[in-house]
């Protein structure tokens, strides 16, 4: 049933002209009160002095006059009207002072003016005057807002965790939108338990217990809380099955990505076993400013990301490279939409031509190649063996050889922890990938101006949020109403950010010497079981299984995939170096005598073209002997 709708609601939803003169006769009235008011007040001065005989009420009616001239006329041209009553503050009750000030000025000195012996007290009636108009507006912004607080929809109740200024900041944007309720806030700081923000009261976080069942969502407003304690707190409250969101880090608001007081929901990298490791600014721009780049698979998650990244760092020219049409499209359109600093290129073909890759380099001048094209998901791969082996495997290659018969002067190759005693055929290709790389390096082999070509790699693990993570599938099967398709549950990955990636690959091209392999310190393995849960609750979902048969989303085990492990690793004979940046380490990793790996390779290179996959696969074997697994060819 529709609620009958309030005066104010009918006011406020009339037409502006009429609210206009509504609001200007009632605060007409409300100066004619206010002289009233002091006249009777000047009245029974007299009386309390004995001089009430000589009091003549009509020799006042002179201030009526005036006052009914003189107000519509102030008010008007001052703009009382043009300010929307609901959002009136402060400032707004300032003017109404000041244009009062100038009212009763004018009307006392047309009184000066005609002689008038006796007059009301003008300050009474300013203040009288003001008193009642900003009231007023008090009284139509709380009675509009409140009206229009009712709808039929019942509102979100929410609990605002940090008391601090940006949680206040939050409370006072949220009390205008008329769709959440504020229980109150929650902070850890016993010094503000008890006490009020707004009229709303902060309580201590174990008041959630009593609380958990009023309660629709939790808003975290505390944005500039490192990831070690944020992660705990998130871990906290994930215990109530409370939905969480968040406003956005200071940051993210700098950079203009996201308004202040945006509320989305709590990021995945918040879920992440350690702190983000921060660049070494020196180390960051050493190796591309004033360059000329390409990056092969501009497109995907790891090449679109070093684009974003390099545009920052004033390269001289940048070369977009990628087979896929529809990703190179995309982050040319994102970064064309920024402010052109130096030209960018897009070129569509394929990393393994090598006439197209030599063509570029030359007609480019291009200094250092950043080789990210490659096929990644593990499973595809499995089944279009040649295909993917051709791609990761003669990509690279082709780029080694179009480099050394140019003007580059660095390569940086991106590898995957798949690499590591691989047990399937992405990760031996991305293995053989490197020994290439090495077997270039070691033949300290010179560009066209006979420089040496540092030749150097980069391994990481799972990257959040990339094409070939977990998570977009998780977030995919949540939204789908699932169930989380979960290959074991004791499966366990390393994990690091977008940005943490390309910040690493573009580091390591300034600590590169040749044939170098770069780690990232990646901190603890997440249990990925673990992280589907989290990913449930963060949803705002439940976990449905034999505890909860009433649950939202189930997680269902499906059985590892082909070639799929359940434990990644970053070394293969576990040595590591360090380097100049703490958390980079500079790894050393047995390599391959030059020219039995080319000559095999070129055996390789003749199977594949000739689509003999059993051929080719024993190729790789021989020359990954650590893969474990050769998979039915059938």
């Amino acid at each position: 049933m529709n609620k009958a709708k309030s005066l104010f609601q009918i006011l406020y939803q009339a037409k502006p002209i009429l609210r206009k003169w509504i609001l200007l006769m009632v605060d007409l009235l409300i100066v004619l009160f206010s002289i009233s008011i002091a006249t009777f007040v000047l009245f029974l001065k007299r009386v309390f002095y004995s001089e009430v005989y000589n009091f003549d009420f009509s020799s006042f009616l002179w201030i009526y006059y005036t006052a009914i001239v003189i107000s519509p006329i102030i008010y008007i041209l001052t703009k009382q009207y043009k300010a929307l009553s609901r959002y009136s503050g402060v400032t707004t009750y300032y003017q109404i002072l000041g244009r009062n000030v100038l009212l009763y000025s004018l009307i006392y000195l047309y009184g000066f003016r005609l002689n008038v012996s006796y007059q009301p007290s003008f300050i009474l009636m300013m203040v009288f005057t003001c008193l009642s108009q900003i009231f007023l507006r008090l009284t139509i912004r709380d009675f509009v807002n409140y009206s229009t607080s009712l709808p039929n929809k019942k509102l979100i109740n929410v609990i605002i965790y940090g008391a601090g200024e940006n949680g206040a900041q939050l409370a006072k944007n949220l009390m205008k939108l008329n769709t959440y309720k504020i229980i109150c806030f929650l902070d850890d700081d016993k010094k503000l338990w008890g006490r009020s923000i707004l009229g709303l009261v902060i309580k201590a976080p174990i008041e959630l217990d009593n609380l958990k069942n009023k309660v629709d969502q939790i808003l975290l407003a505390v944005p500039n809380l490192n990831r070690t304690k944020r992660k705990k707190l998130i871990e906290y409250l994930q215990n109530y099955k409370i939905p969480l969101l968040s406003i956005p880090s200071i940051k993210e608001v700098i950079s203009g990505k996201l308004d202040s007081y945006n509320l989305m929901p709590i990021s995945i990298n918040d879920l992440l076993s350690r702190e983000v490791v921060n660049a070494d600014k020196k180390l960051l721009g050493m190796g591309v400013k004033g360059k000329v780049i390409l990056i092969t698979g501009a497109g995907g998650s790891i090449g679109s990301e070093l684009c974003k990244q390099i545009y920052y760092l004033n390269p001289k020219k940048m070369i977009l490279f990628d087979m896929n049409e529809n990703n190179l499209y995309l982050i040319n359109k994102s970064l064309i939409n920024l402010k052109i600093k130096f030209p960018i290129k897009t070129v569509l073909g394929n990393a393994c031509d090598y006439q197209t890759l030599k063509k570029i380099l030359l007609d480019n001048k291009v200094d250092v190649v950043f080789h990210a094209a490659a096929y990644k998901h593990v499973p595809l791969v499995e089944i279009n063996a040649v295909e993917g082996i051709r791609n990761n495997i003669v990509s690279t290659y082709k780029v080694c050889s179009a480099s050394e018969d140019t003007y580059v002067k660095n390569v940086v190759f991106i590898s995957s922890d798949k690499a590591v005693r691989p047990t399937n055929i992405m990760g031996a290709s991305k293995r053989l990938s490197e020994l290439i790389v090495q077997g270039f390096s070691d033949k300290k082999t010179k560009n066209i101006n006979s420089d040496p070509v540092v030749f150097s790699m980069v391994r990481f693990g799972n990257v959040l949020d990339s094409s070939g993570s977990v998570v977009p599938l998780f977030r995919s099967q949540i939204k789908s109403g699932g169930p989380i398709t979960l290959t074991n549950e004791k499966i366990l990955r390393y994990f690091m950010t977008i940005s943490e990636a390309s910040q690493l690959v573009l580091q390591s091209l300034s600590l590169a010497k040749g044939g170098d392999l770069f780690l990232l310190d990646m901190g603890e393995p997440v249990l990925i079981k673990k992280l589907a849960e989290q990913m449930i609750i963060l949803s705002g979902k439940s976990i449905k299984n034999s505890d909860n048969p009433n649950g939202d989303i189930e997680i269902k085990l499906v059985g590892l995939r082909p070639g799929e492990k359940l434990y990644e690793e970053l070394l293969i004979n576990g040595e590591s170096l360090p380097t100049s940046h703490p958390l980079i380490f500079r790894a050393k990793e047995k390599s391959m005598d030059n020219k039995r790996l080319f000559s095999r390779i070129d055996k390789l290179l003749n199977f594949l073209n000739d689509y003999k996959t059993e051929e080719s696969l024993k190729i790789l074997k021989e020359l990954v002997p650590e893969w474990k697994k050769l998979n039915d060819l059938n």
